[in-house]
């Protein structure tokens, strides 16, 4: 009788962001700025945002529904950052992310793969990461 060991699905999304590298990666990053992004819908806000940027270092980001019915804490730990190229982090459950931010002259390809959770289906995850993307592609072209 063999265990059998469920290794999680990674998921990838995708911008390419009109903006050089150092705003594109002080937009990613700025508690202020992060608010202002971080949500998949306009029915959902992130009211409050810390970060903390370093190996090691914690980030929090509240994310909620505007009428009030739900919010929950997307956080994790920080296990790499290389300014302008790359950070990696553990989130609350375990899970890993990798983003890459690829200077392409005045745009920024930015790619993100995490894994998958179980609760939810896989596409309706990716979609939801990448509607989270298209926002801080749109927000961080606009400032």
């Amino acid at each position: 009788m063999s265990k059998e060991t469920t290794t999680p699905i990674s998921v990838t999304v995708e911008a390419l962001v009109k903006a050089p590298v150092e705003k594109v990666w002080k937009t990613w990053n700025s508690p202020e700025d992060i608010t202002k992004w971080c949500q998949a819908s306009d029915d959902w806000h992130a009211p409050y945002a810390e970060n903390d940027l370093r190996k090691g270092g914690k980030f929090k980001t509240r994310m909620a529904a505007k009428d009030g019915s739900f919010s929950f804490d997307f956080g994790g730990e920080y296990t790499n950052v290389e300014t302008n190229k790359v950070i990696e982090y553990t989130m609350g459950d375990g899970r890993k992310t990798k983003v890459v931010f690829s200077a392409q002259g005045n745009e920024t390809k930015v790619v993100e793969t995490f894994d998958a959770e179980s609760q939810n289906p896989v596409e309706m995850q990716k979609q939801g990461w990448q509607a989270i993307l298209n926002n801080f592609k749109k927000y961080t072209e606009s400032v």
